[in-house]
């Protein structure tokens, strides 16, 4: 199931590359919804459940909130690293980067964290059905606006679309690569439950710092607003009916 799952999952990030080649003016929107999906995951599903699996404690913070302020960090560390700064290049004024080694490092930056949403899958799915869909649709949303810039970014500093659509396949498969991993390395309840808050930091970063912002860069209306609102609320009725 979690393979299956990161198939789809597959599908979102090239469906995000083409609508990045096509899209009209209604890309806030969908962007709105799913970094509304991902907060309703991260606090309804996965926070939880880390909780719940890992009831050890460091200097009086519980182990899997420690973790999930390590994932927080991680994510914004790789992106400054590679310099990905996903969206509204316009409202930093007129600059040129000069090469295309920036594009393709923050595309490889961009793969490497597709992998690690396939093993938060498969991982998800050792904790438990409900864990592993929640993330499963958290990785699908979030997935659709990974494939959105993976195109979007290589073609920003100057790569070729042939090289880009390379990119954007490899980012298409690196979550189905991280779900084999996540399904066949069996891992300890304790240690699935460090992870599942790592993901949920890895998850609340991106929903927070990338694709909110991105969602309300050149849109800032209520419907976008009222999109994350929905998905946050679709997250927390599925979290109701799963109990």
């Amino acid at each position: 199931m979690a393979i299956l799952l990161a198939l789809v999952s597959m599908c979102s990030t090239l469906v995000g590359g083409l609508v990045a080649v096509r899209i009209g003016d209604r890309r806030h929107l969908v962007l709105g919804l799913a970094a509304g999906v991902m907060l309703g995951v991260v606090f309804f599903d996965l926070l939880p459940e880390a909780l719940a699996q890992q009831g050890h404690s460091a200097l009086g913070v519980p182990a899997a909130l420690i973790a999930t302020v390590v994932g927080f960090v991680t994510i914004h560390v790789i992106e400054r690293a590679v310099a990905i700064h996903t969206g509204h290049e316009r409202e930093f004024g007129t600059h040129k980067h000069g090469f295309e080694s920036v594009g393709l490092l923050a595309a490889a930056g961009l793969i490497f964290h597709s992998t690690l949403d396939g093993l938060g899958i498969g991982l998800g799915f050792q904790a438990g059905a409900t864990v592993g869909v929640a993330v499963a649709i958290a990785v699908i949303c979030h997935d659709f606006a990974d494939g959105f810039n993976t195109f979007t970014i290589t073609t920003l500093y100057g790569s070729a679309r042939k090289r880009a659509i390379i990119l954007l396949t490899l980012d298409a498969i690196a979550p189905v690569v991280g779900a084999v991993i996540g399904t066949v390395i069996r891992v300890p309840a304790e240690t699935a439950g460090l992870y599942l808050g790592y993901f949920a930091g890895f998850l609340l970063y991106l929903a927070t710092a990338d694709i909110l912002p991105e969602a309300h860069a050149e849109h800032p209306s209520r419907l976008t607003l009222a999109c994350t609102v929905t998905g946050a609320a679709l997250m927390l009725a599925v979290a109701a009916l799963s109990h």
